[in-house]
C-alpha cells in the first residue's frame, strides 16, 4: 500500500530537484510561497489541483509521485 509520507518524500525531491526558486514556483502554480514552504517542510499536502499543476510545471509523472510505477497489477 502506498502512504502519505512517501507520496510526501516523492512530491520533496521532485520540487528540490526542480531548482526553481519557492518564489518562482509559487508564481507559476498561482500559490503564496509560504504554501511552497508547507509543503517541503511542514508535511503538507497541495490541493490536488494544485498537485496537477505542479505536475505540468515540473515535468513529472503524476504515477511516479504517487509512488505508482512500479506497482504491479493485481488482476
Amino acid at each position: 500500500m502506498v502512504n502519505s509520507t512517501q507520496i510526501k518524500e516523492q512530491l520533496i525531491e521532485a520540487i528540490k530537484r526542480s531548482k526553481l526558486s519557492h518564489v518562482e514556483l509559487a508564481s507559476k502554480l498561482g500559490v503564496s510561497h509560504q504554501a511552497i514552504s508547507q509543503y517541503l517542510y511542514q508535511g503538507c499536502m497541495p490541493s490536488l489541483e494544485t498537485f496537477a499543476n505542479l505536475c505540468l510545471i515540473l515535468d513529472l509523472d503524476a504515477n511516479e509521485i504517487l509512488c505508482l510505477t512500479n506497482k504491479k497489477s493485481t488482476n
